[in-house]
């Protein structure tokens, strides 16, 4: 199991990097003004929301806008948490990568129930948003298995034959 955690918190590491650098720098051009950002990243969301037909980006329906406020204030702190235990192997990774996961499935949910059944999204467009689905369900197998693991494992070397009788 070791190998396959491993390899899991490879990629979980280069999907957190990721958010780390583009919830602040393209997702958030969804719900802050352009002013706010340089013209060559309002330029590259202008040509990605062309060139791959996201019109949810480009006309920034108020459920992604929450969707996306929700990514810039929950989602992003927790990648950055996570970059850091995964890099330090902390205790506590489970436990967030678990919370991060089921956070971005839900949101995932509801943005790819609306590509789907709007009729508007390209195939190309639902292979942008499909991967971020997939890690969000392994970030979640990541949190429950090493928790299933952990409890499943002697956590002290004391045990019932370490008590004190009592008289």
């Amino acid at each position: 199991m070791g190998v396959v955690t491993k390899l899991a918190d490879a990629f979980l590491f280069v999907f957190f990097l990721l958010i780390a650098v583009l919830a602040p720098l393209f997702d958030a051009q969804s719900c802050l003004p352009e002013t706010f950002f340089p013209e060559s990243l309002v330029d590259l969301k202008d040509w990605y929301s062309v060139e791959y037909g996201d019109y949810m980006v480009a006309e920034k329906p108020g459920f992604f806008v929450g969707l996306i406020w929700l990514e810039l204030l929950f989602q992003w702190p927790l990648s950055l948490l996570n970059l850091y235990a995964v890099v330090t192997g902390a205790a506590w990774f489970p436990t967030t990568c678990l919370i991060y996961g089921a956070s971005v499935l839900a949101s995932m949910a509801a943005i790819i129930g609306e590509l789907v059944t709007s009729g508007r999204a390209s195939e190309r467009l639902l292979m942008v948003y499909y991967p971020f689905l997939g890690l969000a369900v392994l970030a979640i197998l990541r949190g429950l298995l090493s928790r299933s693991s952990a409890r499943s494992t002697p956590t002290s070397a004391k045990g019932p034959a370490s008590r004190k009788k009592r008289a």
